[in-house]
């Protein structure tokens, strides 16, 4: 049975930013942000997602909100300017913002670890998450400062937090955004801006539909969750949704699980993901990939 619905709309005049708005949990987050009002910025990289995900939002936009696209890197600091600059545009302000751009890379045991990879991943995820931070902030203290909403919402993950072997940079990353969030609630508490993150478990997006059904790597997500089921990017929209609004007003510095219980046991295991191509010896350091 499908739970009741709550009474939409409540975020009328405001404006917000999501990262990475193109697919998956980011564009469900911006729909979601719509739906109740918001004039609502998203970016991404490639135009063609963008200019789809635009469509899908405009479509379900409800009680004044709207949609814009700004193509644009999150790793690059003058492209997050101009995702700020674009997101003034509607109603002159900025109210919240949702940092889901990100992604992994480099799946492997640590020692070997290509730098290169372990570089591109921190950069994207946790220089993201500070740039599009450092440029939103002062409008978001504006906001604050004439008694409106304003929040900022990290997209942390279970990886973040419960080991997930040979995940590489993609664990560091999260959990350093986790600290860069609580970090910035302390220090901007005074202004009423509130920070928080979101901790999404096994959720099914594109870039999840990669891990085979019939796998043992997908049997270990449903084994840990106690819930038995992967999530939906809409389960993440929807506390977004709620951090973003005057609803949760006296929360911040949390980093909220939405995982269907599975921080409650272990991570995946995708050992046999790479113990074909590696062997165990390999895995475990004992020899070389040449030897």
């Amino acid at each position: 049975m499908n739970a009741p619905k709550r009474p939409s709309g409540g975020l009328e005049g405001y404006a917000a930013i999501v990262t990475g708005g193109g697919t998956g949990i980011g564009k469900a987050c911006a729909a979601e942000l719509a739906a109740d009002g918001a004039a609502v910025t998203i970016c991404g990289r490639t135009e063609s997602k963008l200019v789809e995900a635009a469509a899908v939002i405009e479509a379900v936009a409800g009680h004044g909100g709207r949609v814009q696209y700004v193509v644009a890197d999150v790793t690059d600091e003058a492209h997050v300017q101009r995702v700020v600059e674009a997101a003034l545009v509607p109603t002159g302000a900025l109210n919240s913002v949702v940092a889901n751009a990100g992604g992994g890379g480099g799946m492997g045991p640590m020692h070997l670890q290509n730098a290169a990879e372990f570089t591109r991943v921190l950069h994207l995820n946790v220089l993201g998450t500070l740039f599009t931070m450092k440029h939103a902030l002062p409008h978001l203290v504006a906001a604050a400062s004439s008694g409106a909403d304003a929040s900022f919402i990290g997209m942390s993950s279970i990886a973040g937090h419960v080991t997930h072997p040979y995940f590489g940079a993609y664990t560091v990353s999260k959990a350093g955004i986790e600290e860069m969030i609580r970090n910035a609630a302390d220090e901007y508490g005074p202004t009423r801006v509130r920070f928080n993150a979101i901790r999404p478990g096994f959720i099914s997006t594109e870039i999840m539909e990669g891990i085979p059904r019939e796998s043992a790597v997908y049997t270990s997500y449903i084994e840990n969750t106690p819930m038995q089921d992967v999530g939906e990017p809409e389960d993440i929209a929807h506390l977004a949704r709620f951090l973003a609004g005057p609803e949760s007003r006296w929360i911040t510095g949390q980093i909220i699980n939405v995982d269907g219980g599975h921080a409650l046991r272990r991570g995946p295991d995708f050992s046999s993901f790479l113990v074909g191509a590696l062997g165990v010896d390999v895995m475990l350091a004992k020899r070389t990939p040449s030897a």
